[in-house]
């Protein structure tokens, strides 16, 4: 008896560990909005959106202009795999060019 409850804790063990190697990684990534691709962007909240323009962009400057700019991108067509990074540095520029003219 002692055999069978030494062994059934040992497999009990691996299969937590084995669990939690499997979904950990899944977890932590899908709150990661920035690292993330415009098929996250559109499904995350205003509020995750405006803190990750801001957390890109390191500016409080035109935030909702490049919020909006960033969903307007989300939107096109096959841009579903750009990522977020990408498409704020994209709008970011735009938006400073735009104002030094």
């Amino acid at each position: 008896m002692k055999f069978l409850k030494k062994y059934l804790k040992f497999f009990i063990g691996v299969a937590v560990l084995i669990l939690g190697i499997l979904f950990i990684p899944s977890v932590i990534s899908s709150s990661d909005l920035e690292n993330g691709n415009l098929k996250r962007w559109r499904t995350a909240d205003l509020a995750r959106r405006t803190a990750a323009a801001q957390l890109l962009s390191a500016s409080n400057e035109n935030i909702e202009l490049l919020v909006q700019c960033v969903d307007k991108m989300a939107t096109l067509p096959d841009s579903s795999d750009m990522a977020v990074r990408d498409a704020v540095a994209l709008c970011y520029t735009g938006i400073q060019v735009n104002q030094n003219n």
